[in-house]
């Protein structure tokens, strides 16, 4: 990175109206997140959702993305979650349907067509989400004896409904703006302001409980401080620990194999072409976070299938045991559902978490990673691997080496997953109750990558912007 470049490239005025842009947007974002849904008294509302995120982990998560739009009962509940999921569709389908594969191969014109049918299927997915969160927290109001003096009528629900589509589809298009400004992608940037949004909160909590002198303060080199002892303490570990973790991360997102490629020599009347090397870099995790949003969906549908069942019929034993076997051990639950302390049904969510996570990494990369089409290209353009023949042997070798890269990815991407169970698990066995971090190891991976991404893009624009002085500087 060129950071004296990047701070030089703020005196153009391009560069700095881009990024005062993309901060307007964000405060924008913020905004939203504090305006409710128009259905009645949120403060109603907010507590059934207090009850569902308790056992959704699905529900965690899309809290998470939309930066605590799902606990204020916001018009950005759902967040940027429909257009994820219409993305993941259009790009199942493009490998699926050979017309659509036809057209996201046709450069910039089929992109364009195939993002145009993606911001057309957020809509109607949006709905459907809106009218799912909308159902069943009112159902919850309802099972949970939640006092209400509201009862909402047909035109208030559709109101609701419309009212949380309309945020969704604002964040899809805030985020396009953002990737407009050509540093780092939109919607990746809204989820990382999302994540960011969260540790305020963390730091109050941490705050007043430091504060806390109650049991004693802290003698440090003959010197007594104010503060708790035993928090600061956890404190610093947990700091240690924090930036090991984030150091790890930044590795295994960079981390990649890098195969040489050689061009063959070609000559062409009196001119000769070819004879260069490149290099086909392979990332150890190519697929990024989506087989952990794929697994937390895939966990969470039979929880929610569950909690509708019990809001009907609350003796229900099918709906229970979805909902108790399928929601995710943590610190908000840990009490109701383990009143006994760890039991083998606390291993079951974690074990099936990591098991799909590990089965999903291996599934998207195949998808992402087409190595008869790299095969092919590379024997159009003249290249070949030193040793492998092109072609058939090309692909079969490009298949062999992503797959050994996809066994250390799964296992380090489902390891990540398992961070805030694996410190669960050790407060419960030191504390007697579990830690419950506000930020998962999926949350970091994606503030790292987020991070690291913007990076990139900011400093590649810097050099762009600041061109004419580094050919000055050499000049003289």
């Amino acid at each position: 990175m060129h950071f004296s470049t990047i701070f030089r490239s703020f005196k153009n005025k391009d560069m700095l109206k881009r990024i005062l842009i993309i901060l307007g947007i964000i405060v924008a974002y913020r905004l939203l997140a504090q305006v409710p849904v128009p259905m009645g008294d949120a403060s109603t509302f907010k507590e059934a959702v207090t009850n569902l995120l308790e056992k959704s982990d699905f529900s965690n998560f899309l809290n998470l993305i939309s930066g605590g739009g799902l606990a204020s009962f916001s018009i950005i509940l759902v967040g940027l979650s429909p257009y994820i999921t219409g993305s993941i569709i259009m790009q199942l389908l493009s490998k699926a349907i050979p017309r659509l594969e036809e057209l996201s191969n046709d450069g910039e014109t089929g992109r364009r067509k195939i993002n145009q049918w993606t911001r057309i299927l957020t809509v109607p997915l949006a709905i459907i989400q809106s009218v799912a969160y909308i159902f069943i927290l009112y159902q919850s109001t309802i099972s949970a004896n939640i006092s209400t003096d509201f009862t909402p009528s047909t035109g208030d629900f559709i109101l609701s409904i419309t009212a949380m589509t309309a945020g969704s589809v604002i964040l899809m298009w805030m985020g396009e703006l953002i990737t407009e400004q050509g540093i780092g992608n939109g919607i990746s940037t809204l989820i990382f302001a999302s994540i960011i949004t969260q540790l305020p909160h963390t730091m109050a909590q941490l705050g007043s409980a430091l504060g806390d002198t109650s049991s004693g303060a802290l003698n440090l080199f003959g010197m007594e401080f104010p503060v708790n002892a035993t928090v600061f303490w956890i404190i610093v570990g947990f700091a240690i620990a924090m930036l090991v973790v984030i150091y790890c991360l930044v590795k295994l997102n960079e981390a990649q194999r890098i195969i040489t490629i050689n061009y063959a020599k070609r000559v062409h009347g009196n001119s000769m072409y070819g004879g260069i090397k490149s290099i086909l870099p392979i990332k150890l995790i190519a697929a990024g976070v989506i087989p952990v949003i794929f697994a937390t969906a895939f966990l969470s549908l039979p929880a929610l299938v569950g909690q509708v069942i019990t809001s009907f019929d609350s003796g229900n034993e099918i709906g229970a045991w979805l909902t108790t076997v399928f929601s995710a051990p943590s610190a908000s639950n840990f009490a109701t559902m383990y009143p006994d302390g760890i039991t083998g049904q606390w291993f079951i969510y974690p074990v099936m978490y990591f098991l799909l996570v590990f089965a999903f990494t291996y599934f998207y990369t195949s998808i992402i990673f087409n190595t008869k089409e790299i095969a092919d290209n590379l024997q159009k353009q003249g290249g070949f691997i030193e040793g492998v023949r092109p072609g058939v042997k090309t692909a079969e070798y490009l298949s062999k080496v992503v797959k050994r890269l996809d066994l250390f990815g799964a296992l380090a991407l489902g390891m990540i997953a398992m961070l805030p169970f694996a410190t669960d698990y050790i407060f419960i066995l030191t504390t007697g109750a579990p830690l419950g971090l506000s930020i998962s190891g999926t949350g970091l991976l994606i503030v790292v990558t987020v991070a690291l991404e913007n990076l990139r893009s900011v400093d590649s624009r810097a050099l762009m912007i600041t061109y004419d002085d580094f050919q000055n500087e050499s000049r003289n």
